[in-house]
């Protein structure tokens, strides 16, 4: 029976610490929120994202914009939010409606107020090891393997799936702590060869029932970074965890496993940022 990496738990711990950071410094650190449009996931995730700012003391600030609000409007406030100095952080929720071009509206956040670590700047700054901020999933995944004591050194990783927001930096953090990475994507021939081969597998590709036990070496760390509905609309990852779990040494769970700590890691990437504009 493998460990249950249990996110959820860890990131109370997580919010606890940054909420008690905040009121050691004495901070206000400000959280800016843009939503556009009325996708149901969104709201979910802005108002998850509100609660999480309540708990750690960080102020939260929502604007909401109708999906035909146009690009323009969108920038002018993303422009506004820059220059204001009681909001260090700015946060545009994904995916935008059609007709917005996410990259122009990533690349129009001040770096230094990029907590989601998107902007061509902070990704850079992630490839040669010199950051401010992590992508909050990934940052989230590293946190897990830290807390239970899963050492990426001289391991042998696979990182499925190759997106800007998770595959990417993922396979770079894990890189930056000496593991061997191994990045795989929809048009890997073989999959399962490769995955077999993994001491820490992380899934994070969007298709549910992915992973199967065959595509898992006994006593692997498998860490499910998706977040999929199943037939029944019930929340599952990309691994079959039912059939993975028994094979695996510690095991993700979805949902409790890498979401609530994509979350706390927000909160500490705003912390970071109302700490360095009190420094500058």
């Amino acid at each position: 029976m493998a460990v249950i990496l249990d996110g959820k738990a860890l990131a109370g711990e997580v919010k606890a610490k940054v909420r008690a950071e905040v009121e050691e410094l004495g901070l206000d650190p400000g959280l800016a929120v843009v939503i556009v449009g009325d996708n149901p996931a969104s709201r979910i995730y802005v108002d998850s994202k509100k609660k999480d700012c309540a708990d750690c003391g960080i102020r939260s600030e929502e604007f909401a914009l109708p999906a035909d609000a146009g690009e323009e409007q969108l920038l002018a406030i993303i422009a506004e939010l820059n220059a204001r100095p009681d909001v260090n952080g700015i946060l545009v929720q994904m995916p935008l409606p059609k007709g917005y071009d996410e990259k122009k509206v990533i690349d129009a956040i001040s770096p230094e107020k990029d907590v989601d670590a998107f902007h061509l700047i902070n990704v850079g700054r992630i490839m040669v090891g010199d950051y401010a901020f992590l992508p909050c999933t990934p940052a989230g995944v590293m946190a897990l393997l830290d807390h239970y004591g899963i050492d990426p050194a001289g391991k042998h990783c696979v990182v499925v799936g190759r997106s800007d927001i998770v595959g990417k930096p993922q396979a770079m953090m894990l890189l930056h702590k000496h593991a061997t990475v191994t990045i795989c994507h929809s048009r890997t021939p073989d999959l399962g060869a490769i995955t077999r081969q993994a001491d820490i597998l992380v899934a994070a590709v969007g298709k549910v029932g992915l992973i199967t036990a065959d595509m898992v070496k006994t006593g692997a760390v498998v860490v499910d970074v998706a977040m999929n509905r199943d037939e029944n609309g019930k929340l599952c990852g990309d691994v079959d965890f039912a059939t993975v779990e028994p094979v695996a040494s510690y095991i993700t769970p979805v949902p409790g496993g890498v979401g609530p700590m994509t979350r706390a890691m927000l909160m500490c990437n705003t912390l970071e940022a109302a700490k360095h504009a009190t420094i500058h």
